[in-house]
């Protein structure tokens, strides 16, 4: 302060002595008394980039103030200007005098504004995180705060990434374009990683050295074979975190007491340490009498039942929190299902007797909480009323927090919001015994431009198609609600086109309305589509083009290219199968067993022209299909996208009037012509599939999915079996184009169709099937723009021709690995290798290794 006056007064000096030499301005003693003076004017000058006026208002300083000279109001002023550490100079002058009336002028240097930052030694996805952490953006002002706090805030990121001995220099260069402006140069050497050279325990009898080492899941030595897929580098966060997994290992076993003693960790030349964990585990301990003291909405015996801990049971905290707290029967969240949302529960030790605790439970109910309003946020593109209908939390009711985590389920499977992110937040009162509750919702694209392809026959079968998922209908003629589609109320349009070229074409239009009127969750479905295939020209086969063990499918040019070798194919324009179709679907929720059900029903019609079609049991002629579908369906799976707990239950039947029965035909008749044969097509079609999935972490992201599917094709006549209702397995799943009602099924590991039986005559005749699969999943990332997921899969299954030769055990195996991605323009995508164990009869290239390309379907 005294070095800063000294100045202060040195500067007035000269300031002082150069106004004396000007006329009419009074001289000033500075051996007297400071004299008091009124600020006339400021003015402010420098290299500025701000407003000057502002600056002069940072000064504290006001035009009208009196002032002593000397004095320590302008001292002050300079301390301010230095402690906002904007400035690299500082100067405060007098222009003039005049009686009682001062004019000052303010001189100040702005510290430069950033330029650009250029870094070296770093990856781009480094220099990305760093930027974010660091946050120094163009044109902002640097300081040496700000340096120094980057030159922590980047050792502390590799530190955390166990980089320890990382070294950042940052240097600051004159931009030579722009005034007052700079380069920051950061370079950063971040040495190697260090390691974990040795990790030994001492005073541990309960648990063996190895098996605290499986505790440690971070803090891994180097060297081991145990150890090849962990990590082994040294982080002091991820430490730390180990040593309290290890206490809460003892805790889980019984060791209530145990503690660690002391750890020493020691550097070693070669940039590795070594470390030491002395520990004490006490004794062991059980669970005595648990009695409950505060309850009055449930019983104690109740409640104890409910906490599933018997007397004498080992003593486990984690479990004691998980069945108090945790789990989704948890004895807390009979309260809080109940409106309770202010109770609570504290265990309390009241008792321990050599091995056991005695614990006791005290409740505090509170009283119910009732829901008074209910927020939306974040719907952006979706209409209110399209959330709300969904929602199982409504004002006036008691609030409920099984419903609450419903709801958030409800919302992901709408499909139009970031399942990732619905963020439920309760905004209790307790004083009115009320709560708020506000869903903060981040839309996601789900609109697609759907792209997906099969192989089959030489030649590719692409489609393209434009899937609108959140449509609205009712704002079709409102054009300021065309960005560029009217969208928001959750109607799904779908146009698709699909093509190979010269052979096959199919359009298909299809609209589903979810909550038919707007009051039921009772859904409508109307789908329209027309196909057209032509032939081709045969002879450009070799081998025999009917042989029903050949080495290729040539399913997408004709059903006859199973010859070992083929040369491009030619339109045969004598040939063609067209089919039109029309379909109308129902479906309801249901309560009933639970309101996870769902009941749908059905009525298409299709018609089929054949002309010299030899693929199926008719050739020639028209074919009609009436039929009607029934599905019941149980769907409680939690995310749409990545699923992580739930199941997916259907069962169908499809069937047609059975014509055979009252028709007085006599379809044992060789001599009948297919086109009266077949003119209504009779059938009945039982399905049957189901996924379970389990999350196996607490992270939630590895996770198991188990599926197990079957169907069965019968028939009410033997002479009048269906020529188009078939199952198709193996491969991919992809069917490529539209197999006429034939339902295709993957199975990884093989080619496709390869899995499926053929009649004498060389037709696919697959009339029954059976699939079970096994999948461990993991993310690789959940963000809106794109979910990414690896697998690894085991699955096996087989199809047959009849009911006598079914046997469930003889299932052909495979196994492999895959990643999904899902991008909300072109939906899921992904890429398997699989490894098929079992040979297929007159196939022999069928099984082995494959490669399996998924495009907008999942297995």
């Amino acid at each position: 302060m005294i070095k800063h006056s000294f100045v202060l007064f040195f500067l007035l000096l000269i300031s002082f002595i150069g106004v004396n030499a000007q006329e009419g301005v009074p001289e000033i003693s500075y051996s007297g008394s400071p004299k008091e003076y009124i600020i006339a004017e400021i003015n402010v000058t420098g290299d500025l980039n701000n407003d000057p006026a502002i600056l002069a208002n940072l000064s504290g300083l006001r035009v009208g103030q009196t002032i002593s000279v000397p004095g320590e109001d302008i001292s002050d002023a300079i301390k301010k200007y230095w402690e906002y550490g904007l400035f690299s100079d500082v100067k405060i002058s007098v222009d003039k005098i005049e009686g009682k009336n001062i004019w000052l002028n303010i001189y100040l240097q702005e510290r430069p504004r950033l330029s650009e930052i250029n870094f070296s030694g770093l990856k781009k996805s480094e220099i990305e995180d760093i930027s974010t952490k660091i946050s120094m953006m163009k044109g902002s002002q640097v300081t040496p705060y700000l340096i120094d706090r980057a030159k922590k805030y980047i050792k502390q990121h590799f530190v955390d990434k166990g980089f320890f001995n990382a070294e950042v220099s940052i240097v600051q260069r004159d931009d030579p374009d722009k005034p007052n402006h700079v380069f920051l140069d950061i370079d950063v050497d971040k040495k190697d990683k260090v390691k974990v050279n040795s990790l030994e325990f001492e005073g541990n009898t309960v648990f063996s050295d190895h098996k605290l080492n499986r505790f440690t899941k971070k803090t891994n030595e180097k060297g081991k074979i145990l150890n090849f897929f962990r990590t082994k580098k040294f982080v002091k966060d991820e430490y730390e975190a180990d040593l309290d997994r290890i206490i809460e290992k003892y805790n889980e076993e019984g060791y209530r007491d145990a503690y660690i003693v002391s750890e020493e960790v020691s550097r070693n030349e070669d940039n590795t340490v070594d470390i030491v964990i002395n520990l004490s585990e006490g004794n062991k301990y059980y669970f005595g009498n648990i009695s409950w003291v505060g309850n009055t909405v449930y019983p104690g015996p109740y409640l104890s039942e409910k906490l599933r801990i018997e007397e004498g049971d080992v003593f486990n905290q984690t479990r004691l929190d998980e069945r108090l707290f945790v789990d989704d029967d948890a004895v807390h969240n009979l309260y809080m299902n109940n409106g309770y949302l202010f109770s609570n529960i504290e265990p309390v030790d009241i008792k321990i007797h050599n091995d056991t605790v005695d614990l006791e439970m005290r409740v505090y109910e509170g009283q119910q909480a009732t829901i008074d309003q209910v927020i939306i946020k974040g719907n952006t593109k979706t209409h209110e009323h399209v959330v709300r209908r969904e929602l199982r939390t409504k004002p006036g009711e008691l609030f409920d927090k099984s419903e609450l985590i419903r709801t958030v389920r409800e919302l992901s499977q709408l499909g139009h919001f970031d399942p990732e992110n619905i963020q439920p937040v309760p905004l209790p009162d307790p004083e009115k015994g009320t709560v708020d509750l506000e869903y903060n919702l981040v839309e996601k694209a789900n609109d697609q431009v759907e792209l997906s392809g099969g192989w089959g026959g030489g030649m590719f079968v692409g489609s393209l198609g434009l899937k609108f998922t959140n449509f609205s209908v009712r704002n079709i003629f409102n054009k300021e609600a065309w960005r560029p589609l009217p969208t928001g109320d959750g109607q799904t349009l779908s146009l698709r086109a699909q093509t190979n070229g010269k052979y096959y074409q199919s359009y298909s239009f299809s609209f589903t309305e979810p909550w038919l009127g707007g009051r039921k969750p009772n859904s409508l479905s109307v789908s329209v589509y027309h196909s057209i295939q032509t032939g081709t020209n045969s002879s450009y086969y070799y081998g025999n083009p009917y042989s029903s063990y050949g080495g290729s499918y040539g399913g997408y040019g004709g059903y006859g290219g199973y010859g070992y070798g083929y040369q491009p194919l030619e339109e045969d324009p004598d040939e063609h199968l067209k089919v039109t179709g029309l379909s109308v679907g129902f479906g309801k929720r249901l309560r009933w067993p639970d309101d996870y059900f769902q009941f749908y029903t059905q009525l298409s019609y299709q018609r089929y022209d054949l002309k010299n079609w030899a693929y199926f049991l008719m050739e020639n002629g028209n074919s009609n299909n009436l039929n009607f579908k029934v599905n019941f369906s149980r769907n409680s799976i939690d995310n749409p996208l990545y699923t992580r707990n739930g199941s997916n239950f259907s069962l169908g039947l499809e069937f047609t009037p059975p014509y055979s029965y009252f028709d007085d035909k006599n379809y044992s008749d060789e001599d009948m012509p297919d086109e009266e044969r077949y003119k209504w097509v009779e059938y009945h079609k039982w399905t049957f599939k189901g996924n379970m999935f389990k999350s196996l972490d607490n992270a939630g992201k590895l996770v198991l999915m188990t599926k197990v599917e079957g169907g069965f094709l019968g028939y009410f006549d033997e002479n009048k079996k269906s020529p188009f209702e078939k199952f198709v397995l193996g491969g991919d799943g992809m069917s490529g184009y539209s197999y006429y009602g034939s339902e295709t099924i993957g199975l990884r590991g093989y080619e496709n169709a390869s899995l499926t039986p053929y009649s004498p005559e060389g037709r696919q005749d697959g009339n029954i099937y059976n699939k079970l699969a096994l999948e461990l999943r993991y993310p690789l990332t959940l963000q809106p723009s794109a979910t990414v997921y690896g697998l690894v899969f085991a699955e096996a299954g087989n199809s047959w021709s009849e009911f006598r030769d079914y046997n469930p055990f003889g299932l052909k195996r495979s196994a492999g690995v895959g990643v999904r991605i899902f991008l909300p323009i072109f939906g899921l995508m992904g890429i398997d290798w699989g490894y098929g164990f079992d040979d297929v009869t007159g196939r022999p290239n069928a099984s082995g290794s494959n490669f399996h390309f998924v495009i907008g379907q999942n297995f």
